[in-house]
């Protein structure tokens, strides 16, 4: 490819992104926008692989097919619950990827017998090489802690040995960038490496289940980092332009979420709510409190006669997959004249907008998609919350118990609504293991088991109401 069409696809490509990007800020145009910059993402591949020869037509279409069917089992397999994990091990790649690519130039140069590496190209290589391996070994912690199957937050001395192995890589960077040959970097290069990866483990390991959604989007923003620094490395604009964009976008949704939780970015990374559960009880006295149960023809009963119905979705519906069933109850409840809308936490699930995507998927409209700070002066005048799923974002303690410790972050004030529906397995904690004091409200309801059948015994309830 002659190097005028090279330029030209990368600065289609980078429109494309931005194009794309600009419409995933709203749920009306976000697949449009999400295929937009797949396919800015494939021109600029195409056009990189084909300008610098590094394989044939043949080889390019075999790798494209193989990856791409991949990404189809992927996408089919991988449940709305499990995309969280996805996004992380996608940030993971995303960094292993840049740091191998970054790296392999200095052996290349080494190879070559070229030599000379000048202090700001191997700074600049340093960096992706950073930020990338914190990236893959930080994303695959947060997948664990995603899944459960890393319950660690820490060990004795985690932070002095965080700030020697801190020190190691600065060091190793600068033994790197002073070099002054691409054979003299080679063993700063190797320390920097291991080094990076080792830290990746120390930033997140002592962060809380609870805070994981920031992580995850804190470490999209290190991906698009470390792309953005390999595409100086290569001279490549339209890595420069979708890394950029992808750690601008990150940053700016980490920035969102701390304040959706009231909390600094320095106090999530430094450990916060999540780490430990409270044994901390809704009365403060060390007694457990009472419930009051309720069953789904008393709930449809409830809400067939209520003027507005709120729906606030978490986790749990997610864990239950009965997204459909809701959208079923909020169908039959606006044909007798029921006013229903939904109430979204920006935090509420395992990663950012991840309640907006289980609604989606169920063609909820997206008019009745309404963010907490809209919601929250309304609940006063609500007649019923449902709460499906959700236990931290809704839990008054937030608001109420300086002693809580989550005191500070900004929930959605169910319990300001005139009977509120709590739909729980059981009594157990939420993902930040805290009391939830909503649950022994006397306007609090609760109603055990699986969220998809107890929804559709409810829907089966009100079928039977509007029958007769």
């Amino acid at each position: 490819m002659t190097e005028t069409l090279v330029t030209l696809a990368y600065l289609v490509a980078a429109s494309l992104f931005i194009v794309g990007l600009k419409r995933l800020g709203s749920p009306r145009t976000a697949r449009a926008g999400n295929r937009l910059a797949a396919i800015g993402m494939l021109i600029g591949v195409v056009a990189a692989v084909l300008s610098e020869r590094i394989l044939n037509p043949v080889e390019l279409a075999a790798g494209l097919l193989v990856g791409g069917a991949i990404g189809v089992m992927l996408a089919r397999r991988t449940a709305l619950t499990e995309m969280p994990e996805l996004v992380a091990a996608f940030n993971g790649f995303g960094g292993a990827a840049s740091s191998l690519v970054a790296g392999a130039e200095v052996f290349k140069l080494a190879s070559e017998g070229e030599g000379t590496l000048a202090a700001l190209p191997a700074l600049v290589i340093g960096l992706s090489i950073l930020i990338g391996n914190v990236t893959l070994t930080g994303s695959f912690l947060a997948v664990g802690k995603l899944r459960g199957s890393v319950s660690s937050n820490g060990f004795p001395g985690l932070r002095i040995v965080s700030v020697l192995v801190g020190l190691g890589t600065v060091g190793s960077l600068a033994l790197m960038t002073m070099g002054g040959t691409a054979e003299a970097a080679v063993p700063g290069l190797a320390a920097l490496a291991v080094l990076a990866l080792v830290l990746g483990v120390l930033l997140v390991l002592p962060i809380g289940g609870a805070d994981m959604p920031v992580v995850v989007a804190l470490l999209n923003a290190y991906s698009g980092l470390a792309a953005a620094a390999t595409g100086f490395v290569l001279s490549n604009y339209a890595l420069v332009v979708s890394g950029a964009l992808v750690g601008a976008s990150g940053l700016i949704l980490t920035r969102i979420m701390c304040e959706a939780m009231n909390r600094s970015l320095a106090n999530v990374l430094l450990g916060g709510f999540g780490a430990e559960a409270s044994t901390s009880t809704a009365s403060g006295d060390g007694e457990a409190q009472p419930v009051r149960a309720t069953t789904a023809d008393d709930a449809a009963v409830m809400m067939a006669y209520a003027g507005r119905v709120v729906i606030v979705p978490g986790y749990g519906l997610a864990v239950a997959q009965a997204q459909h069933e809701v959208r079923e109850l909020a169908d039959l409840l606006q044909k007798e004249g029921v006013e229903v809308s939904y109430a979204i936490h920006p935090v509420a699930g395992r990663m950012p907008g991840h309640m907006n995507v289980l609604l989606a998927e169920a063609n909820v409209p997206y008019d009745q998609l309404i963010e907490m700070d809209e919601i929250n002066p309304e609940m006063g005048q609500i007649d019923v919350a449902l709460v499906v799923g959700a236990n931290d974002v809704v839990n008054p303690g937030a608001r109420d118990d300086p002693g809580s410790p989550i005191y500070g972050m900004p929930v959605i004030n169910v319990d300001e609504a005139g009977q509120v529906v709590v739909l729980k397995r059981s009594m157990r904690t939420g993902y930040a293991g805290i009391e939830n004091p909503l649950f022994h409200k006397p306007n609090t309801q609760m109603l055990f088991g699986d969220a998809k059948e107890t929804i559709k015994a409810v829907v089966g309830e009100l079928k039977a109401l509007q029958a007769a």
